[in-house]
């Protein structure tokens, strides 16, 4: 599995509808699911991003599925980061010259 950090900001109509942030998370998860990802956290933020999310896909073409799926609904603009655990780090680095 591929770890993700989607970082999500919300859109006009996101904010406007903010209250039902909860339960879109919810809608979330579960949609996730059908592209065989699993989110493994959902916060929301105070500062540059209004939410933080941690996923992990099979691959890259699942995360992209869902990244686009979840932008069509209009509440929020992503930027998704690949991110690496402590382990990958140490295989990554020993691969260095």
């Amino acid at each position: 599995m591929v770890t993700y950090v989607v970082l999500g900001n919300f859109t006009d109509q996101g904010v406007r509808n903010v209250k039902d942030s909860p339960k879109r998370a919810e809608a979330f998860k579960e949609m996730a699911k059908t592209f065989g990802v699993t989110v493994k956290e959902i916060v929301w933020t105070q500062g540059r991003y209004d939410i933080v999310t941690v996923i992990e896909a099979p691959d890259e073409a699942a995360a992209m599925s869902l990244g686009l799926s979840l932008g069509a609904l209009g509440n929020v603009r992503t930027e998704t980061l690949r991110a690496f655990s402590a382990a990958d780090m140490k295989n990554i680095v020993g691969k260095m010259l």
